[in-house]
Order: C-alpha cells, then structure tokens, then sequence
C-alpha cells in the first residue's frame, strides 16, 4: 500500500481547497429550506465552487452528474440531485462536496435537519457528527487507522444506532481517493501507522436502524435497507504529530 505524505506546499493547497468547501457548505446550509428541489441545492453548490476559479471535484466523477450529493432521509450518500425531489419539513438532508483548488481535493460532507425534525432525527445527525470527533481523537502519528473506526464504531453503538459498514473513508490529496481505505468500524487489522502529513476524509455513515444498505438502480444512490434515516458527516484531515488538522474545517470558520 502506497500511502502519501503530502509536503508544505501540498498542505497549503489542500488549506485553501478545504477553506472554500467548508464556505460552501455553511453557504449551503444556510439556503436549505421547505420547497427546494435538490437540482437547486446543486446549483447553489456549484456557483459557490466556481466563484473561487475552483472546480467540483464531484462533477463528472466516474460519470456522477452533478457537483452535490444531495442525500434525503433514508438515503445514505450519492443521491442525485433532481428538480423532483423536493425537500420538505422535518426532512433530513445530507450534503456532500468536494474541491479541486489547483489540482488539490477537499471532501467533506454535512447532514441538517429541514425545518423542523423528529427528536429521533436531531440524535442521528448530532450522534454521527460527534462520532466523527471521537475517532479523530487518534488520528495522530503513532496511532493506526483501524483506530479511528474503532472509536467511532464504539460511540455510534453506545447510542443505538449502526454504522454502515460498505463504504468507508479514504486518502485524499492530489486525487479525490487515495490509499489508505479508512473504516468507520473495528476491523481485524488495525490497518496502517498514521504519520504527520498524511491527509486522510474520514467520513462516519450512521444508520438509525441496520447498517445493511441497497443501491438504488441509477447505479449511484445507496439507502438504508430498511427504510429508516441515514445521516453523513465528513472532513478532510491533516495528521500531524499532535492535534489532527481539519483542513475543510477551518478553526476561524466554526461557529
């Protein structure tokens, strides 16, 4: 496995992809509202990415059609945005983005609540945000890989909910998906050391019901496969020898 440790000056492009994307998503989250069709969330999403001479790093990709995966409830990730689907109260949507500034990805994705939600859909988004938190708590050199999920695997089930367990996290840097596969679960091999300079998305899919899901037959949408809500958090990291980096969350930029 060839895992890369990305130098000063690939950190200061992947800074700056991360600083526009997470402008992008808080700009994102700001306009979701009852009545939008997810085409419209897309289009926000990319005008804000090309105002910065950025390019989605989504569009196109492996044929994806669009710049936002725009999830709806029991949809867990790659949902495609469409003028028919049309966001309602007490929705749950998940948006996922990714930035190319000057050949250098960010990824990161957030999930928020449409008006006003169920108490059951308000722990599922916090729960899989906070997750992403408690694994990042070894993403730090020394540590391995298999870690981070098995932290964030631990938190997801101490609060009854499953982790999906048939995507996963990954490198990320010159190219949107690189070595190493980062799981959201325990795995028999703890997986690779993390050094400083590593930049890895990890990206914790939490199911309020089974983990198991289906792919719808556009060949890109996965859901839940018993119909109950999914919600995505995600960040593009930097391992450093102390504290992980969270590139496409920017200190200055957190509320």
């Amino acid at each position: 496995m060839s895992v890369s440790i990305k130098s000063p000056k690939e950190i200061e492009l992947m800074r700056k992809a991360g600083r526009i994307l997470c402008i992008t998503l808080q700009e994102l989250e700001k306009s979701i509202k009852p009545g939008m069709s997810t085409l419209q969330v897309d289009k926000i999403g990319e005008e804000i990415i090309r105002s910065y001479d950025c390019i989605p790093s989504f569009k196109n990709y492996e044929g994806y059609p669009a710049s936002i995966c725009v999830s709806i409830n029991d949809e867990v990730v790659h949902g495609i945005p469409n003028s028919k689907h049309i966001l309602r109260d007490g929705d749950i949507v998940s948006l996922d983005a990714g930035v190319i500034y000057k050949g250098y990805h960010s990824d990161a994705a957030r999930t928020v609540a449409v008006g006003e939600v169920s108490e059951t859909a308000r722990k599922l988004i916090a729960v899989t945000r906070d997750s992403f938190y408690e694994g990042i708590k070894y993403a730090k050199e020394g540590y391995r890989i298999g870690d981070i999920g098995k932290a964030i695997q631990k938190y997801v089930k101490s609060n009854g909910f499953s982790v999906v367990r048939d995507l996963a996290g990954h490198g990320i840097g010159s190219h949107l998906h690189e070595e190493p596969e980062v799981p959201n679960f325990s795995t028999f091999r703890r997986g690779v050391k993390l050094k400083a300079g590593m930049t890895i998305a990890v990206e914790p899919m939490v199911n309020e019901g089974t983990s198991d899901v289906w792919w719808l037959d556009d060949d890109w949408t996965v859901v839940t496969a018993d119909g109950l809500l999914s919600a995505h958090y995600e960040n593009t990291i930097l391992i450093t020898e102390e504290e992980p980096e969270l590139l496409s969350y920017p200190e200055d930029l957190r509320p």
